[in-house]
């Protein structure tokens, strides 16, 4: 038997306002203001992502393992994957890992725009 319920994956950020509206537009949904400091985006499906304000945020050094490494990232699967490539970086994303070996290996990596990894991975 679980011990627990899983409710939302919360991202450190300078800006939640900001941070919330460029998942909605990856993801589509729906932006909740709590208050300043935190937003939550209801995404199609039931799941929940929510951004907390951190003053001194410093982004993860992906893939660095030895010093402020990744603390999470997340995964979208995509039908398409080059044209969600281009709409991800034109909502602000910037590509980390394009490498996918012609399709072998399933997934490409972005930051969002304060910097938390996240793959597009072929569905």
């Amino acid at each position: 038997m679980a011990v627990a319920t899983y409710c939302l994956v919360a991202l450190d950020c300078p800006d939640p306002e900001a941070l919330a509206t460029f998942y909605q537009k990856v993801l589509g949904g729906e932006v909740k203001r709590e208050n300043d400091r935190w937003y939550d985006l209801y995404a199609p499906g039931g799941a929940r992502i929510a951004f907390q304000f951190a003053p001194d945020y410093r982004p993860p050094e992906w893939p660095r393992g030895d010093r402020n490494s990744q603390q999470e990232h997340l995964d979208f699967e995509v039908t398409d994957m080059e044209a969600s490539q281009r709409e991800v970086i034109a909502l602000g994303a910037r590509p980390l890992d394009l490498d996918d070996r012609n399709g072998e290996r399933g997934f490409r990596v972005f930051a969002d725009p304060v910097g938390h990894p996240f793959c597009l991975c072929r569905s």
